[in-house]
C-alpha cells in the first residue's frame, strides 16, 4: 500500500488571473446623458453582464443613508460646562429627543439630518451610541455633508430648506437632489473592448440590444480666433509612435474649481476633484475614452516636440515622482526639455494651477505597444496609459479636442486659437465580407439576415452590401468571425438552445487517439496501485531544471512569472520532488505521487514530450503490531512501472539494462528497454544529490516512462486475441553460480535468458549467499529457468543441451561458474 494523508499535493491547479480585468465605475445619470431608455438599474445590470461587460458591482450610496432621518431643532441652548456646545432639543420620528451639538450653525428652527442611536456613520466610521458629553446625555447626532460623504464640507451641520420630520434623508435627496445619490456601476472590461473603456461605448452597446436608444451629439467646431502660438512637430523617428499630434491655446481660462455636477461624477466613480482643467481632462478621460493634458503655456519655453529620449534624461511627473527617461522612450519636450512622458504622464513643471490663465489642450493618438513598454518599464500607472497601450479611437482625436474645448470655455472662460496639427490621423480603415449563414455554423443561433444587419449598424459598422466597414473605435474587429461575435453577442447567447447530437448510424468510430487511451489507462493504473496525482507547473527555476538536464537558454522564459519559474521543466520529477518536500515539511512522510503531462526539451514548438512520473517516499503502510510496514524500495517501484507498462499495452518481454542519467543512483536503478536504443522507461532510487538540492528526506524511489515509445498494437481492432493455453508441460531447473562480489544479478539473468529465447520463458533470482566457504571477493547466485515447450515434450537430452547453453552464457557473460 503506497497512499496516505497529504496537506498539499502540488502546488498545481494554474489559477484563473484577472489581471487582464479593468474596472469601470460610472453612474447610472452618468449613463443615461448618451442613453435615453427608461430602464431599471437591474435591467441595465443585467443586460451589461449578458453582452460580455461583466458587471463587478453596483453601489447605491442612497443605501448608506436609509438611516438617517430629517428632524427639526425645536430649541438651542449653550452647554453650561462648554462654550461650544449646545444643548439642542430636536423634534424626530421617535418625539423630541436631546442633542449635543458643536456645529457653529446648531439653532433652534432649522431642519437637519439626524442620526440616532445605532445608526452608522459612514464619514466618520462610527455607529451612534447614547452618550455623556460633559455630563449631560446626548441621543444621538446631527449630521454634516462631510460625515455623509456627500461633499468635503464639514464647517456645520446640514440644513435642509425643506422637509417633514421623520422622512428619509435619502427620500429626500433622491427628490431635490438625486445627483447625490446617484446608483455607481462597476464593470469589468476585458483588454480586447477600449470602447468600453468610455461610457458613450457602453451605452452604444445598450443601445445595439435594444434597451434604449444613444443620444446624438454634434462635435462642436471652433475655427479659432487667433493663430496659436506655441508650435508642435514630431521628430520623424517618432512617427511611428505618435503619428497625430495636435493641440490649441485657450487665453483668459479662470481655473477654480469645476461645478458640483462635475465633481460629484468624479467622486461617485472614485477619482478626487482637483480643479476645472483637470477635472474636464478626467471627465473625457472616462466619458469619451479620450484621455488628453493642459499645459501652462505661461511656464513653458517654446513649442511643443515629440521625440524619442535619448536616455538619461529626468522629469518630474505630476505625481511628484522623479522619473529617468530610457532611450528610445516617447517624450514631450519644450525649448527648456522634457514636460510630459507620451501617453502616461504630464510634467509637474508646466502643470497647471489656480493662477493659470493659458493653456494648452492637448490630443494625441499614440501606438499602443510603444506606451505599454515604456509604462511597464517606468512602473507607472495611469488612466490614460491604460487606454492608450488598449488602443483609443483614433478618429476621434482632434473631435475629442473641440468637445474638450467647448468644456473648457463653459466652465473657465476664455478664447480659444486655432488647432495646429503635427502628423496625420492613421489609416485603420478595414472591412469584412458579412455572411449571414456563418452565424449558424460558428455559433448555432438562427439570426435573420435583416437582424444582423441592424445589430452591426446599431454598433456603428457601415454596411456596403455585404461588406461591413468596421468603425475606427473597434481595433479588436480583425477577420469575419469577429462580425459573427458581434451579433451573436448582442442577439444573446443566453438564446442559443442545446441540441442533442445527432445520432451515428452503426458503431461510432473511436474519438480518442491510441495516445489519448493510453494516459488514460496509464492514470488509472497508477491510481489503482494508490498513488495520488499531481498536477504541477510546467514552469520551475533554473536550479531544479539543471538537476534534471535541463536549464538551458533555449528553455529560459522571457518573462517569467517569478525567478522560481525561470525554465521550462525538463521532467515531471522536480514538480514531485518539490511537492514531497512541501509534505514532509508539514509531518506527511510517507507517501506516493505520480503525474503525467509533456516535458521539454527546447523552447520552438513540438520539442517536448510525454512523460509519466511517480515517486515512492518513505514506508509501504502505516505502522502496525506485525510489523509488516517496511521502507520502500527499488523494487516496490519496478514493479509498479511494469504494471503501468503492461496497462499501456507494452510487451511483457523486456530487458533491464544499466547506463541511465546521473540524476538516478549509480548502482540502484534500471532501464526498462525494448533494446539497445529502444527505452520504454526508467526505475530506481533517485541520487542523494538530487534530494539534497531538493530539501527531500530520502531514500526515494520513482519510475518515468515514456508512453510515445510504447509500440502501438498491430491489431487496432477492439476483438481481443484468443488465450493461448499450452498442452505441454513445462520444465524448471535451478543453478547456482559462484561469481564476483561486484558482479549485478541482472547480468546473470539476462545472460541465462539470452541462452535459448524461444524455450526459457522466465528466470528469477531465488537466493543469495555470501561468505563461507565461497572465500573473499565472491558470492554465490542461485536462480531457476522455466523452459516452456511448444512443439513437443522435452526429453532429457534437449533439456541437458540448454542447461549447457544457459552455463556458457553465463560464465561468458559474468565469469561466473557452476556451485559444486
Amino acid at each position: 500500500m503506497h497512499a496516505g494523508p497529504f496537506f498539499a499535493i502540488a502546488t498545481g491547479i494554474d489559477r484563473l488571473l484577472r489581471k487582464g480585468l479593468f474596472p469601470m465605475k460610472f453612474t447610472l445619470s452618468w449613463l443615461k446623458s448618451h442613453l435615453d431608455t427608461s430602464a431599471t438599474l437591474d435591467e441595465i445590470s443585467q443586460t451589461l453582464t449578458d453582452l460580455g461587460l461583466e458587471v463587478e458591482a453596483v453601489t447605491n450610496p442612497a443605501d448608506k443613508l436609509r438611516d438617517f432621518t430629517i428632524g427639526h431643532v425645536l430649541a438651542a441652548e449653550k452647554h453650561p460646562d462648554a462654550d461650544r456646545l449646545r444643548v439642542c432639543r430636536v423634534a424626530t420620528d421617535e418625539g423630541e429627543q436631546q442633542i449635543i451639538c458643536g456645529a457653529p450653525n446648531a439653532r433652534a428652527g432649522i431642519t437637519v439630518v439626524v442620526a440616532k442611536p445605532g445608526v452608522y456613520v459612514p464619514g466618520i466610521d462610527t455607529t451612534i451610541g447614547v452618550g455623556k458629553i460633559r455630563g449631560i446625555e446626548s441621543y444621538g447626532m446631527m449630521a454634516s455633508e462631510r460625515e455623509l460623504e456627500l461633499s468635503e464640507e464639514h464647517d456645520g451641520i446640514i440644513e435642509l430648506p425643506s422637509g417633514t420630520v421623520g422622512q428619509s434623508f435619502s427620500d429626500w435627496l433622491a427628490e431635490h437632489h438625486p445627483e447625490k445619490v446617484d446608483p455607481v456601476i462597476e464593470i469589468a472590461i476585458t483588454p480586447n473592448r477600449p470602447d468600453a473603456l468610455g461610457v458613450r461605448g457602453i451605452a452604444r452597446d445598450l443601445a445595439a440590444r435594444g434597451l434604449g436608444s444613444l443620444k446624438h451629439r454634434d462635435a462642436p467646431r471652433h475655427a479659432g480666433d487667433f493663430p496659436c502660438p506655441v508650435p508642435v512637430q514630431i521628430d520623424a523617428d517618432t512617427l511611428d509612435g505618435c503619428p497625430l499630434f495636435a493641440g490649441r491655446v485657450i487665453r483668459g481660462v479662470t481655473n477654480g474649481p469645476s461645478p458640483d455636477w462635475l465633481q460629484d461624477l468624479l467622486r461617485a466613480i472614485g477619482l478626487r476633484p482637483i480643479s476645472a482643467l483637470v477635472d474636464i481632462t478626467n471627465f473625457f478621460t472616462y466619458d469619451m475614452n479620450r484621455p488628453l493634458h493642459v499645459f501652462d503655456v505661461d511656464l513653458m519655453q517654446g513649442g511643443l516636440r515629440v521625440h524619442r529620449a535619448l536616455g538619461g534624461e529626468e522629469i518630474v511627473a505630476l505625481d511628484d515622482k522623479t522619473y529617468r527617461l530610457e532611450a528610445g522612450m516617447m517624450v514631450i519636450s519644450d525649448d527648456r526639455g522634457p514636460e510630459s512622458i507620451a501617453g502616461i504622464m504630464g510634467g509637474a513643471e508646466t502643470g497647471v494651477t489656480s493662477q493659470t490663465t493659458d493653456v494648452f489642450l492637448e490630443s494625441a493618438f499614440w501606438d499602443h505597444v510603444q506606451i505599454a513598454l515604456a509604462g511597464r518599464a517606468l512602473k507607472i500607472n495611469s488612466d490614460a496609459r491604460y487606454r492608450f497601450e488598449r488602443g483609443v479611437d483614433p478618429e476621434f482625436t482632434l473631435e475629442g479636442l473641440d468637445h474638450a474645448t467647448q468644456m473648457i470655455l463653459d466652465i473657465c472662460g476664455g478664447t480659444p486659437s486655432e488647432i495646429v496639427i503635427a502628423g496625420d490621423v492613421p489609416n485603420h480603415a478595414r472591412s469584412y465580407r458579412l455572411d449571414a449563414a456563418r452565424v449558424q455554423s460558428l455559433v448555432g443561433m438562427d439570426i435573420p439576415e435583416s437582424e444582423q444587419r441592424q445589430t452591426l449598424t446599431r454598433l456603428g459598422f457601415r454596411l456596403e452590401g455585404n461588406l461591413a466597414h468596421v468603425p475606427s473605435w473597434r481595433p479588436d474587429v480583425q477577420g469575419e468571425a469577429d462580425l459573427v461575435e458581434e451579433v451573436a453577442r448582442i442577439a444573446s447567447l443566453s438564446r442559443l438552445k442545446g441540441r442533442p447530437l445527432a445520432r451515428v448510424a452503426g458503431v461510432p468510430k473511436p474519438v480518442m487517439t491510441p495516445m489519448q487511451r493510453r494516459e488514460t489507462a496509464a492514470r488509472r493504473a497508477c491510481a489503482a496501485l494508490g498513488y495520488n496525482e499531481c498536477v504541477t507547473y510546467s514552469f520551475i527555476d533554473r536550479d531544479s531544471a539543471a538537476l534534471f538536464g535541463g536549464g538551458s537558454d533555449a528553455t529560459r522564459l522571457e518573462n517569467p512569472i517569478s525567478s522560481e519559474m525561470s525554465h521550462m521543466r525538463p521532467a515531471l520529477l522536480p514538480g514531485l520532488l518539490q511537492a514531497a518536500a512541501r509534505n514532509q515539511a508539514r509531518g506527511f512522510a510517507d507517501m506516493a505521487l505520480f503525474e503525467i503531462g509533456p516535458a521539454f526539451h527546447g523552447g520552438e514548438p513540438g520539442e517536448e514530450h510525454m512523460l509519466l512520473s511517480g515517486l515512492l517516499i518513505g514506508r509501504t503502510g502505516p505502522k502496525d503490531v506485525h510489523g509488516t510496514a517496511r521502507a520502500v524500495d527499488v523494487f516496490d517501484v519496478k514493479a509498479d512501472a511494469e504494471a503501468v507498462l503492461a496497462a499501456m499495452g507494452a510487451p511483457a518481454k523486456v530487458q533491464i539494462r544499466r547506463g541511465a542519467a546521473d540524476w538516478w543512483h549509480p548502482g540502484r536503478h534500471g532501464k526498462i528497454c525494448l533494446g539497445p536504443k529502444k527505452v520504454l522507461g526508467v526505475f530506481g532510487e533517485l541520487h542523494p544529490r538530487v534530494l539534497a538540492a531538493l530539501d527531500v528526506k530520502g531514500p526515494a524511489m520513482a519510475f518515468t516512462l515514456w508512453p510515445a515509445e510504447v509500440p502501438i498494437p498491430r491489431r487496432s481492432g477492439a476483438t481481443r486475441p484468443a488465450l493461448r493455453v499450452q498442452d505441454l508441460q513445462a520444465v524448471e531447473r535451478d543453478f547456482a553460480f559462484v561469481v564476483d562480489a561486484e558482479v549485478e544479478a541482472l547480468n546473470l539473468v539476462n545472460a541465462a535468458a539470452g541462452a535459448d529465447k524461444t524455450l526459457i520463458e522466465d528466470v528469477r533470482v531465488f537466493d543469495e549467499f555470501i561468505g563461507g566457504a565461497l572465500g573473499e571477493g565472491k558470492k554465490s547466485l542461485a536462480i531457476t529457468v522455466r523452459l516452456q515447450p511448444a512443439q513437443r515434450t522435452l526429453t532429457d537430452a534437449d533439456i541437458e543441451a540448454v542447461s549447457a547453453r544457459i552455463v556458457d552464457k553465463v560464465s561468458k557473460a559474468t565469469g561466473g561458474v557452476l556451485r559444486g
